[in-house]
């Protein structure tokens, strides 16, 4: 079974499904959280199968735009995040993931993604 095959076999529960507030394509804003410090460490997008699949696996797995497809952070790169935490926020638009996190988080090698300018 492919990895995408598996992550589309998982269902979010009715119950967290019918709290959610999509885009219209049908994501969710997640931002990921360093569970030892707090830090922020990148925003991905997630579908209700990325949300369900997090949940059953603890594995960072989110719904990239660009390339249309599910990807598990650190299935390549081995820079995994294990997700200790999933919350909504009170808007039901976003999903705070707190995550112990090994090695970069962000796809240019940085520990975040919001390392680079800072504007005020």
């Amino acid at each position: 079974m492919t990895p995408d095959a598996e992550i589309r076999e998982c269902s979010l529960d009715p119950a967290i499904a019918a709290r959610l507030k999509r885009t219209n394509d049908g994501l969710v804003a997640s931002i990921v959280q360093d569970a030892a410090d707090g830090t922020v460490l990148m925003m991905a997008w997630m579908d209700d199968h990325a949300l369900a699949y997090t949940l059953a696996t603890r594995k960072g797995t989110y719904w990239s735009r660009s390339r249309g497809a599910y990807w598990v952070k650190g299935e390549t790169s081995g820079h995994v995040q294990h997700v200790r935490q999933v919350r909504l926020d009170c808007d039901g638009d976003t999903v705070l993931l707190t995550v112990d996190q090994t090695g970069a988080a962000c796809h240019t090698g940085t520990r975040s993604c919001f390392d680079g300018d800072q504007l005020l």
